[in-house]
């Protein structure tokens, strides 16, 4: 069935084509080729008709190739320091056994190499920004493959593991392979991932699905204290992930956290759609997902206003729904909170390279066969944003030195992987990503458009330092585009380590830190940076924070109740749920 609202001008894609994109979709994960292509072929011709370019990048090569030549012969002697230095989150090059040669020139003329090629994929006149990142990207990735510390001949820890065991390591690097190979081929499930399933080793706390519709279940979670606050905690997670990365072991569950801090927490789980999901849109994941939510918890605890917080897409989710309801005579909200959220997708970080014309319609092809983008396209982006620690430090950990990385709770759930409808997944992609329609005001929903200026009741926003996702200095932008205080939370990790960040235990980050600072409506420096120097750094977690901030936003207390769910087939449906349990 054609998706008529979601391809521009018509346009459908023709049965003939998908046997060879979906074809090049397995081998690119997904990518485009043809965005790659123009984005090459805008560099690569803007570059011909700049000598000037030309010379200074052939000077520039010339003059890394003397500083190599120099390095080499010194480096014999034992007398030369590194003529160039590793980016610092860059680790390949820092164990010990990089330094001797012949392993620290090969590395030095890799790095050499790589510094020259970042340096000619940008500053040539004419080329686009978009264009310049996409291919700056691609070479990167090109040029991170290559790199000596990914053959077994050329790395000196591989080549010592290798003498020191007598080649097992290689054996049992070829045993993983396989295993993970087979995996992929058959679709299955990482070895390990069965310690961690949903009620059982996670998703463990206490609590009853109280409402049902075809997308959504609402879970409220059992009492831990005798009182709570009047005003219920909903919080609606992203619907590109399971919620239970919210709700992970007992020892960093956000969730345990609040209820054990008297809060009345109720969580939003997904359903994961199939092919009959097709053409469910954005709208209906508005209004069947954050409305249905919002009024269910609203007949539940009548009269109370609600808390409510939304991660990642969730948070964007919630700020529509937040916006339309402001702009209505009665609003439930009490208060709103975003997690690593953006409203504003003009500059959103590493995924904006998957962003553009091209990569959206060679998407919506992909999809218009099962009618749902699979989770493990979504998963492959990921890893090409963060290949280093995603690919490649695997590929050296686990097949070359022949270790195993021990399952966790987290890398379980991040393997347990949800579809998107391919209406919505398009809708999304061209009007928040590519149009930039709800921070531009130009968003319609329910007949209406959206303004975010409608937002008026007090907002925690929380971003994160290291986030390919949603970057902070996107998240940020909340503070012009609301007429609300914020306050705004810069904490250290990135999306998900970030978020999910317990302030007591053995899972407690040791490093963990934050900022903190709240500004009343406009009042907020304009540029980030000036909040950031502002803003000085707390140790631990910003949970703890949160929890305050809610606390103080509350109207007071009141006795905590047993929560009655609903039944099916008979039995009362305990939490996670059923939606949670679909693969």
């Amino acid at each position: 069935m054609a998706l008529p609202d979601s391809h521009p001008h018509g346009h459908t894609p023709a049965p003939m084509d998908l046997p060879l994109k979906l074809g090049l979709a397995r081998f690119t994960h997904g990518v485009s080729p043809a965005s790659v292509a123009g984005a090459y072929a805008d560099w690569f011709t803007h570059l011909l008709v700049s000598p000037s370019r030309q010379a200074e990048l052939l000077a520039d090569a010339l003059r890394k190739g003397l500083l190599w030549m120099q390095y080499a012969p010194q480096a014999w002697r034992g007398d030369c320091v590194h003529c160039v230095e590793p980016a610092p989150q860059d680790k390949r090059f820092s164990p010990q056994e990089w330094n001797m040669l012949p392993f620290s020139a090969m590395a030095q003329a890799f790095l050499l190499q790589d510094q020259w090629w970042t340096g000619a994929m940008t500053g040539v006149r004419g080329v686009s920004r978009h264009h310049e990142d996409v291919a700056a990207f691609t070479t990167r990735q090109w040029l991170d493959m290559w790199s000596p510390s990914n053959f077994p001949m050329s790395n000196p820890q591989v080549l010592k593991e290798t003498l020191a065991t007598g080649g097992a390591n290689l054996a049992s690097g070829f045993a993983n392979w396989s295993r993970d190979a087979m995996a992929v081929l058959t679709e299955g499930k990482p070895r390990g991932v069965e310690a961690f399933l949903p009620g059982k080793g996670v998703a463990l706390t206490p609590g009853k699905v109280v409402f049902r519709n075809r997308l959504i279940e609402l879970i409220q979670y059992e009492p831990a204290t005798a009182k709570v606050d009047a005003e219920p905690v909903l919080i609606v997670p992203s619907w590109i992930m399971k919620y239970y990365i919210l709700d992970l072991t007992p020892a960093d569950s956000l969730v345990r956290y609040l209820v054990d801090q008297g809060h009345s927490v109720f969580m939003v789980s997904w359903k994961n759609p199939d092919s009959q999901d097709r053409d469910l849109g954005l709208d209906d994941y508005l209004e069947l997902g954050a409305m249905a939510a919002l009024k269910a918890v609203g007949e539940l605890r009548p009269g109370a206003g609600i808390h409510a917080a939304g991660y990642c897409l969730g948070g964007t989710l919630l700020a529509m729904a937040a916006a339309a309801l402001g702009a209505r005579p009665r609003n439930p909200l009490k208060t709103v909170s975003l997690l690593a959220a953006q409203v504003d997708f003009h500059e959103p970080g590493e995924l904006g390279l998957f962003i553009d014309e091209s990569q959206i319609a060679f998407l919506e092809d992909l999809m218009a066969g099962r009618g749902y983008l699979d989770g493990r396209q979504m998963a492959g982006a990921f890893a090409l944003i963060n290949s280093k620690d995603l690919v490649w430090s695997k590929l050296v950990h686990e097949y070359l030195m022949g270790a195993q990385t021990p399952m966790t709770a987290l890398r379980a759930w991040n393997a347990d992987a949800t579809r998107m409808p391919a209406r919505m997944h398009s809708e999304y992609l061209r009007r928040l990503y590519l149009h930039n329609d709800l921070a531009e005001g130009r968003y319609v929903a329910g007949g209406r458009a959206i303004s975010l200026a409608d937002i008026k009741v007090p907002l925690f926003v929380v971003a994160t330092e290291r986030d390919h996702v949603s970057p902070w200095t996107s998240v940020y932008k909340i503070h012009r585009l609301t007429r609300a205080p914020v306050s705004f939370v810069l904490t250290s990790g990135g999306h998900n380590v970030g978020i999910v960040n317990p302030p007591s235990g053995a899972a407690a980050h040791a490093q963990a830190s934050y900022r903190v600072a709240t500004h009343a409506e406009g009042k907020a420096p304009a540029d980030p940076q000036a909040w950031l120097q502002g803003a000085p750094p707390v140790t631990g977690s910003w949970w703890p924070c949160w929890h305050a901030w809610l606390h103080e936003q509350s109207t007071g207390q009141t006795k905590a109740t047993p929560v009655v769910g609903l039944r099916s087939a008979g039995r009362l449906s305990a939490a996670p749920g059923t939606y949670v349990h679909q693969g």
